[in-house]
């Protein structure tokens, strides 16, 4: 079977924040994928326009000559050499572990491994230090926020090989303030390649998603390629797993949510792990069918490009402004800070879900990290909910069940305002002696409910937990699982969403412009020597993230007290706080309880002491306004 040409799309933003030895891992296990070498082409963005980056690749590159022939030689699974290397695969476990020169082999390959991973630590450290000179003299005068567009051809397969490395080209878009550069979205610069190589197909995975199944581009391209699908098929959209971390919650995620979306007209687009047709990013319905100019599969000539073409010029800041191939080129709608979600339009049409788990990403390494990610997400959802994006100006094309479906997505940051309230409220009635519940006395012996609607939110209660914790048995979890999730979720909305709802208000109102914000990734990603993480371990910094959970614990904290003290109000109309409140008071305590553990460690698993002063304020702030109110009332 004739194959057709595959372009892939690495995107990074920061070399810092995501060390290149992550994405150069991700390269080379893209690089060995088990397909004809000669019909792949690797795009490295780098919205960072990092010397050190681009060194890596090149490093990396020479690397790969090796370690793409041991996988295919060996039949290696696992393609990413850090992975492969960890120790999890030792020479003993291989099929071939009794084959001397296969131990000679994997010895070998580790010890290059190791030599090109110390050289790139070397250049992080000095890099900074030395004078930019060679090929790295492009970079001399250039800012991560203000320079030309950069294009490099690392390795070119001149002889149309299939035993040869595939295509291989660094490419950084120029950035100008003038311009919006639509953060790290705007890197799938699909321009630059359409004048290379203009694959007919297309796969985008971020910096930290290498593939554990080297067969992922060919099981794929039998789903786009199926002569019953391929008019109903502009995408197809793989499960967005992590090798790091705990992965039921992701799970639980992709088994009920994604898939059941994915029932109703398709999967959404996730950002990451998604293989795409180039002629539907070009705003062509994957039914028309359109001969993209170009010999596909082939790279053209560097200087040709520039001359014929200008591959820097597509790459430009300006673009797509005033020019009409700017405007005709690609209609393609570029995401907003999100970089994950286009709710609807091209890329949500005609769309697969992949069953096949094809990649596995880095997860945020500690709890700050995760609260940044999640305040980006939430963040870009809202800037589509209030865009013309909703999926509710597209209910002509999108049925109802998918757009409800979306916009319980989009309304994450806007979750956190009643869940705040709700935490809050049973507090308020415990201090001040009132409820809101229906009653539920405390000093009857036995206790006896005063109000039979009590029953109504107690079972609304038991009947929902009780119905997230099987669908985690179901999945084979066990019911800590469950819980720890219950307790991030709530932390996350609380925390990590409710500043997410301010920063785009501020946004919204044109305050202030929202600033992308990177999550750090870690390589080894772990406290443990066994290189997994533990849940409950959770880590703290001095961002104000964390403010707004410990307000709420400490408020709650104080509500308990002042009950068990007898230091009450006399309730009004002899009806004041009852076991419903009290119950949700334990219920929000016990939630937060690594922000608990917090309030008593030191380091990084401790919650530093201004955010504990800022917190302290704020809850005496709160009963004290209470207070007032209530003797007012």
């Amino acid at each position: 079977m004739d194959l057709p040409p595959v372009d892939i799309f690495v995107t990074t933003a920061d070399s810092d924040l995501e060390p290149p030895i992550i994405t150069f891992n991700t390269l080379l296990s893209l690089l060995a994928v088990d397909y004809a070498a000669h019909k792949l082409a690797c795009y490295l963005s780098d919205d960072g326009c990092s010397p050190l980056t681009f060194y890596s690749l090149v490093e990396a590159s020479k690397f790969a000559k090796l370690w793409v022939q041991f996988c295919k030689k060996y039949n290696v699974q696992v393609r990413a050499p850090f992975r492969y290397f960890l120790g999890e695969f030792m020479p003993s476990d291989h099929a071939n572990s009794c084959n001397e020169e296969f131990q000679w082999q994997w010895q070998k390959m580790k010890n290059e491994y190791d030599q090109l991973s110390r050289k790139v630590d070397d250049a992080a450290q000095n890099l900074s230090h030395c004078d930019l000179t060679g090929e790295l003299a492009i970079f001399s005068n250039a800012d991560s926020r203000n320079h030309s567009t950069i294009v490099k051809v690392i390795w070119e397969n001149k002889e149309d090989s299939s035993d040869h490395l595939p295509h291989l080209v660094y490419i950084s878009r120029e950035k100008r303030s003038q311009h919006n550069h639509h953060y790290k979205a705007g890197a799938m610069n699909t321009r630059v390649s359409a004048l290379m190589t203009n694959a007919p197909f297309m796969l985008n995975v971020d910096c930290d998603m290498f593939t554990n199944n080297p067969q992922v581009v060919r099981e794929t391209i039998c789903l786009l390629l199926g002569s019953k699908r391929e008019t109903v098929c502009g995408f197809v959209q793989g499960p967005q797993l992590f090798y790091d971390g705990p992965a039921d919650q992701v799970v639980i995620s992709n088994e009920y949510m994604v898939k059941g979306v994915a029932e109703i007209q398709g999967p959404p687009y996730e950002g990451t792990g998604c293989f795409h047709r180039r002629k539907v990013i070009y705003g062509l319905g994957p039914d028309e069918v359109t001969n993209l100019t170009s010999e596909k599969g082939k790279l053209a000539d560097e200087h040709e490009l520039v001359k014929e073409f200008g591959a820097c010029q597509v790459a430009a800041s300006y673009y797509e402004y005033g020019t009409n191939r700017g405007k005709k080129f690609i209609s393609y709608p570029y995401p907003n800070l999100i970089h994950l979600f286009q709710p609807h339009g091209i890329v949500d049409s005609h769309g697969v879900y992949s069953e096949f788990s094809a990649f596995l990403g880095c997860a945020p390494s500690d709890g700050p990290a995760a609260m940044i990610q999640q305040k980006r997400w939430a963040t870009g959802l809202l800037e589509i909910l209030f865009s013309i994006s909703n999926p509710i100006f597209s209910i002509g094309d999108l049925q109802s069940r998918r757009c409800l479906a979306y916009i319980w997505i989009l309304i994450w940051g806007l979750r956190s305002i009643p869940e705040l309230c709700y935490a809050i409220l049973p507090a308020y009635c415990i201090i001040y002696n009132s409820n809101f519940l229906p009653y539920f006395c405390l000093n009857c012996v036995p206790v006896q409910v005063e109000e039979p609607g009590i029953y109504i939110p107690v079972a609304l209660f038991v009947i929902y937990n009780l119905y997230t914790l099987s669908e985690y048995l179901r999945l084979g979890f066990r019911i800590r699982s469950w819980w720890i999730n219950q307790s991030m979720e709530r932390i996350t909305t609380m925390n990590a969403w409710l500043f997410a709802l301010a920063s785009f208000i501020i946004k919204f109102l044109g305050l202030s412009e929202t600033v992308f914000e990177v999550t750090q990734k870690d390589q080894s990603n772990s406290d443990n020597n066994d290189g997994t993480i533990n849940p409950e371990e959770f880590t703290f910094d001095k961002s104000p993230v964390f403010i707004p959970g410990t307000t709420i614990l400490l408020v709650q904290l104080a509500a308990l007290a002042t009950a068990l003290l007898g230091l009450q109000p006399e309730a009004h109309r002899g009806q004041g706080s009852g076991l419903g409140e009290f119950m949700c008071s334990f219920y929000l305590v016990a939630c937060f309880w690594p922000i608990v553990k917090g309030l008593f460690r030191k380091g990084k698993y401790g919650i530093p002491f201004s955010t504990m002063c800022k917190s302290a304020v704020l809850a005496f702030i709160f009963v004290h306004l209470g207070r007032s109110s209530s003797n007012m009332g």
